[in-house]
């Protein structure tokens, strides 16, 4: 397919567009990267890819990256669970896809994959996988992260029936596996717990799926997706002590002994936001994230599998991925 000229890929210096950048080059795609002057490029280092040197907030450097291409993939996000500043989130996450969107359509973009996220889907009262009709409302939605992600969405959506963009989203779970750089909040929670880091965790629901899964996902919505339709790219359902259990197993480790209480944390939280705002570092435990865990996010990937031939892997293969990477890095000690 390189005879159809370059696809247009944000994020590519992260953990998912990374992985996406590479099932592009494999499938024979030219992958053209909007990559920010300060992104370290670890994880598109030796790839054939075209760089345009800007961001979501200049217009100018949009305009150039979709210029002759056919395709867009817009993966790029600001993914924090804690912001001091939540506007900044706001004008990146939401602002800057309304910017890419209009940017595309008006260079005549004939399909766009938008990475939305399961954040901006709801979940159901009795906890059991949701899907893409399952009802949501801005107001239930708890921190900026995912009410950033969720005005993103409702503004394609809004943009696919009023000005006819030729959007499919897609909406990953929580995805696992090599090169999560940075790392994500997630892989952060997978180093924290296969070093032996987490005492005590506080239980609920994630669902886990390869990030390589996710990208490939991403291809397919691109080849099978109908405009306007979203896809949850999942993996496996897993309760948090479950995970943690697992974690352990394939590291070597002992998993979190305490399972502790969202009131027994509440404090901890406050003190630890607290010094975040004084000292700028990151808390390990918010309110957010206690509210957050008071519903288990539980997914179902079932329409992707039946309308795109999505197929996922099983999740115990992207714990082991990730663990491995992280000690190829040198971040995690090998086991005894």
């Amino acid at each position: 397919m390189s005879d159809l000229g370059p696809v247009f890929l944000t994020g590519a210096t992260g953990f998912v567009g990374a992985a996406v950048a590479r099932a592009l080059l494999a499938r024979g795609y030219r992958v053209r990267a909007l990559t920010r002057a300060q992104s370290p490029r670890d994880n598109i280092a030796g790839l054939a890819v075209e760089t345009v040197t800007g961001d979501l907030t200049n217009p100018e450097s949009l305009a150039r990256g979709v210029a002759g291409c056919r395709h867009v993939f817009h993966i790029a996000a600001d993914y924090r669970l804690w912001v001091p500043d939540p506007e900044t989130m706001m004008r990146i996450n939401v602002e800057g896809t309304r910017a890419l969107m209009s940017a595309a359509r008006a260079a005549g973009v004939q399909r766009i994959v938008y990475c939305s996220s399961v954040a901006a889907l709801g979940h159901t009262a009795d906890g059991s996988p949701a899907d893409e009709t399952t009802p949501v409302s801005e107001a239930e939605i708890v921190g900026p992260y995912k009410r950033s992600k969720y005005r993103a969405e409702q503004a394609v959506l809004a943009m696919v029936r009023e000005e006819g963009l030729p959007a499919v989203i897609v909406n990953p779970s929580t995805p696992v596996g090599p090169r999560d750089i940075k790392p994500t909040p997630t892989g952060r929670m997978i180093l924290d717990a296969a070093a032996g880091r987490m005492p005590g965790y506080l239980e609920t629901g994630l669902n886990i799926v390869h990030v390589e899964d996710v990208a490939e996902g991403h291809l397919l919505a691109l080849e099978r997706g109908v405009i306007g339709e979203r896809y949850i790219l999942g993996g496996e359902n897993f309760s948090l002590g479950d995970l943690f259990a697992l974690i352990a197993r394939r590291a070597g480790t002992r998993p979190p002994r305490f399972k502790l209480s969202e009131a027994a944390l509440w404090p901890v939280a406050l003190a630890a936001e607290g010094a975040a705002r004084l000292f700028g570092i990151t808390p390990l435990v918010t309110r957010e994230h206690l509210r957050m865990a008071r519903t288990p996010m539980y997914f179902s990937s079932a329409k992707a599998m039946a309308a795109l031939g999505y197929r996922p892997r099983p999740a115990e293969e992207a714990i082991a991925g990730a663990i491995a990477w992280f000690r190829a890095q040198g971040r995690l000690r090998a086991a005894a």
